[in-house]
């Protein structure tokens, strides 16, 4: 008898690999200061919380959602600065649009499965939406202070021929801004190959430059190109909304996998106020900017910090002796940070912070020097 006859008849229903993951874990924060999952801190000022309020309030929530859907994708569009013949698609953040991009393109091709292909250490839900939709999933090292391998990079897209690639521009949890020549390198091996390249800009609010820019320029080039974003770092986390810019062939193909009304009218409200505040957020991304420099001065001077890396998000990633001990120390002097060894070998012994307030980073300073 095998384990898996042991199993109750439903329960082996359940794929085998689904069964052997792990689900995603949110550590409990209750009473904690969270800086383990790169939020926006500041909260909208009581005024414009009470408009908010007062306009979700108003909205028919016993009609499915219609054409203020369509004001959304133009605002987001103007926002992102989109190239001439671009669309959008919206997703429940960009978690949900990675999923549509694999169902989009999981058929089987004379070589065997389509492949997805991407720089790691990276965000976990590539490797993870390539495995759930029925892709195989190629990843690429980084080199040891987490650079984009271009040499690498080609030879596995010339080998394997992916259908997706991923750049994280910045990267996740590195921090890491690759150089547009490097990132441009890699674009132009995709062409070559006849595939799809996604750039995931999620943490675009802190970084000095967007490949919207490159799209704009030179969108024969980058026709294969995709710039994925999120609102979540914008200041919305909580609202949960994703979006996919690109040329309007592409987009549209994807589009016709998106579960329909998967923007809920509170959500799109929401975001078309916040659009109608830019002003304010960016305000709020200019803050934590300036926090940032701050705090990695403040971490490199630090006995027992073995690195601090660069970053051109609102996060930092640095190395200590003991990630896991550090780690659990921090939380018990109240400070939840998180803890990426397990992420990737390059990443050993690596604790992963948010940017925060002023306030913040100096009480998660306090914590971690306590800790070391």
């Amino acid at each position: 008898m095998t384990a898996q006859d042991t199993l109750p008849p439903a329960l082996q229903r359940i794929r085998a690999d689904v069964r052997a993951m792990h689900a995603y874990h949110v550590q409990d924060s209750k009473g904690l200061l969270k800086m383990d999952t790169m939020e926006n801190p500041y909260r909208l000022p009581a005024a414009l919380q009470q408009k908010l309020g007062e306009r979700l309030g108003a909205l028919e929530i016993n009609r499915y959602p219609g054409e203020r859907l369509e004001t959304l994708k133009k605002m987001l569009a103007d926002y992102a600065g989109a190239p001439t013949g671009s669309a959008v698609l919206l997703g429940n953040g960009s978690d949900e649009i990675i999923t549509l991009l694999a169902l989009a393109t999981s058929q089987p091709h004379t070589e065997g499965r389509a492949k997805m292909l991407a720089p790691m250490p990276g965000f976990v839900m590539y490797p993870m939406s390539a495995q759930l939709q029925g892709l195989d999933f190629v990843g690429v090292n980084l080199t040891a202070d987490f650079d984009l391998d271009v040499p690498a990079m080609q030879a596995a897209i010339a080998a394997h021929k992916p259908a997706i690639t991923y750049i994280a521009y910045p990267n996740n949890p590195t921090a890491t801004l690759w150089g547009e020549d490097k990132v441009q390198a890699v674009i132009d091996a995709v062409a070559q190959i006849g595939g799809l390249v996604v750039m995931d800009e999620a943490y675009q609010p802190f970084a000095s430059r967007s490949w919207i820019e490159p799209m704009r320029a030179d969108p024969a080039r980058n026709a294969h190109v995709l710039l994925m974003r999120t609102l979540s770092k914008f200041g919305l986390a909580g609202a949960r909304l994703g979006y996919l810019v690109g040329p309007a062939v592409i987009v549209n193909e994807i589009d016709k996998v998106r579960p329909p009304y998967n923007i809920s009218v509170l959500n799109c409200e929401t975001a078309i106020f916040a659009l109608e505040h830019e002003s304010l957020y960016a305000e709020q991304a200019s803050a934590i900017r300036a926090e940032r420099q701050p705090l990695i001065d403040a971490l490199q001077a630090l006995s027992g910090v073995h690195k601090v890396w660069p970053s051109e998000a609102n996060m930092v990633l640095l190395r200590v002796a003991d990630a896991g001990k550090t780690q659990a120390a921090m939380k018990a002097r109240g400070v939840l940070v998180k803890n990426v060894s397990a992420m990737h070998p390059l990443l050993a012994q690596c604790l992963r912070l948010t940017v925060g307030t002023r306030e913040e980073n100096a009480q998660m300073l306090a914590a971690l020097k306590e800790s070391l």
